[in-house]
């Protein structure tokens, strides 16, 4: 949404429920210029707010010519549609603003623009009636979206059914439509049904309130497609937007597949694509199998430290290894016996409450400590019976960090220790399992596989990577055969990549893994996957920075 009062009839609480957030007078502006062209031009926007971008549609029209520009509007939210039109007043144009549901205002495909910022609530908030409006919406118009869908991309196919061909859409978008699966039925329609596609990407976050990485879609030519490419460009931040940025052509191997290349270029993404033809290297998902951890119900309740146990009486069959929450601890080659000991003895929770078929006297007595508490009414716990048995996993191969502020990392699971759902298990395939626990992790600290977890990984508010299961399996390795040629020499490279490591030199560790395994790949080459892996990684982090 475009933009909001905040003062009487509206709460920021409320606002942001409906995924209404400011946008920077830079961005409406630029906007609005963008898409208006002609005098005669006919504009809407579809969650108009307090009418941020249809002011600034008035001002480029006025601009052009008109006297007295008339602009188009719709808005759930009655308090923001009548400051909308007491603002578009003031600025000398007239705001037709429809109090209304978008999703039930039937398209009209009049418009020769549609600009704007639509709500960005995610699907777990974008529930009842609402959502099955805007799914019905899009799916009218020939795009199957899932439930895992969030508002905007519904709010995107509905806005393009109001443009006239050959009409214009700009729109500010969570950069998700990038990366996330759920949008791929969006991006394929922007470029079935528009001649020109281009996205201007922002090296700094825009939208801190919202807490998510945006993008400016200004697709063209409404009716005229297909294209196969689009124009990528991308500037520091609002501010920039005017700067003269040359933009790059890009051209998707499939449009409804992930542009995250886009940022990278397709140079590097064909590098990829060849080493796998090759055998150089291969998906995760060849190695093994990658699985989400255990779920507790209520980590404080059953992650303890060794010391929490001992306080309570617990015994030994009463408590099993565990790699602590989180995975700070997993940025080294391996969680090994040592390590564990340590985390230990620094209060991490290495220990899970997951008490044998008959539990000691003070097992029994903590259970009833916990039913006291409540945790046994925990939905996770609540299913189960007993509450307090959580189902187990073995411990796996490797470990895999899948909320990462700089790189995904896998370590061998020398300890032998559970995990919970904050880390992703790798079990090896029983052919891969010996060679695997032992260099797979030094293998994977090079470049293409650090770009690789860039393309397909999710790239979070924050600046946080994160990789689930599925997008796993397709993170690229280096291949056993290539691990195989190189076993010994990898080998000897444990101990300086971990002094690397554990000095936070994470790029250090990777050239050196690079010149053992790609010696014989181009230096030409090898530079367009360096650069390709740190031009994301930068985007990634620098958004993440606020202020």
């Amino acid at each position: 949404m475009s933009g909001e009062t905040w003062g009487v009839g509206d709460s920021a609480k409320a606002r942001k429920a409906r995924g209404a957030f400011f946008t920077p007078e830079p961005i409406t502006r630029f906007m609005a210029e963008w898409a208006l062209r002609s005098p005669g031009d006919t504009v809407l926007e579809p969650s108009a707010g307090d009418a941020a971008f249809l002011v600034e549609a008035i001002a480029r029209l006025k601009s052009l010519g008109v006297g007295r520009p008339v602009v188009d509007g719709v808005e759930i939210h009655p308090h923001s549609a009548a400051v909308g039109a007491a603002r578009a007043e003031a600025a000398g144009g007239e705001a037709r603003i429809t109090v209304s549901d978008f999703f039930l205002v039937p398209p009209s495909p009049e418009y020769d623009a549609v600009i704007g910022n639509p709500p960005y609530v995610r699907y777990q908030d974008w529930t009842g009636q609402a959502r099955a409006r805007s799914r019905r919406a899009a799916f009218n118009a020939g795009v199957a979206l899932t439930g895992l869908a969030s508002s905007w991309a519904s709010f995107t196919v509905q806005s393009a059914l109001f443009l006239r061909e050959g009409g214009r859409l700009g729109l500010v978008l969570p950069a998700e439509l990038l990366s996330v699966n759920y949008a791929a039925p969006v991006r394929k329609f922007l470029f079935e049904r528009f001649s020109d596609v281009e996205l201007v990407l922002f090296e700094k976050q825009v939208f801190e309130e919202a807490e998510a990485d945006t993008l400016i879609l200004l697709a063209s030519g409404y009716g005229l497609g297909p294209t196969d490419h689009a124009v990528i460009r991308q500037v520091f931040d609002a501010d920039h937007l005017r700067q003269d940025v040359p933009g790059v052509r890009w051209t998707p191997e499939d449009p409804a597949g992930k542009w995250v290349n886009s940022v990278s270029g397709s140079a590097a993404a064909d590098l990829l694509r060849g080493s796998v033809g090759s055998g150089t290297m291969t998906p995760l998902a060849e190695w093994g199998d990658t699985t989400l951890g255990m779920v507790t119900g209520n980590n404080r309740y059953f992650a303890m430290s060794p010391a929490r146990a001992s306080e309570l009486g617990l015994s030994r069959s009463d408590v099993i290894p565990l790699s602590p929450p989180g995975s700070a601890h997993l940025r080294g080659l391996a969680l090994t016996p040592s390590a564990m000991t340590r985390l230990g003895r620094d209060g991490r929770s290495t220990r899970l409450f997951r008490p044998a078929a008959k539990p000691s006297r003070a097992a029994e007595v903590y259970v009833a400590a916990g039913e006291t508490a409540g945790v046994s009414e925990a939905y996770k716990c609540r299913v189960r019976s007993p509450w307090w048995r959580v189902p187990l996993q073995r411990p796996a191969d490797l470990l895999l960090t899948y909320m990462n502020a700089d790189a995904a990392r896998i370590v061998t699971n020398e300890a032998g220790a559970h995990h919970l759902n904050s880390v992703h298990g790798v079990y090896l395939r029983d052919e891969y399992r010996t060679l695997g626990r032992d260099l797979l992790p030094v293998a994977s600290l090079n470049s293409a596989t650090m770009l690789s977890a860039e393309l397909v990984g999710r790239s979070y508010g924050g600046g946080i990577l994160k990789v689930e299961p599925r997008e796993a399996d397709r993170w690229l390795m280096p291949s056993r055969a290539l691990i195989e040629a190189n076993a010994d020499v990898l080998r000897a490279l444990k101990t300086p990549v971990l002094r690397r490591l554990q000095t936070g030199r994470l790029r250090d560790a990777v050239e050196l893994v690079d010149r053992v395994l790609f010696r014989s790949l181009p230096h030409a080459d090898m530079a367009t996957i360096r650069a390709a892996h740190l031009a994301l990684q930068s985007r990634r982090t620098t958004r993440g920075k606020r202020g």
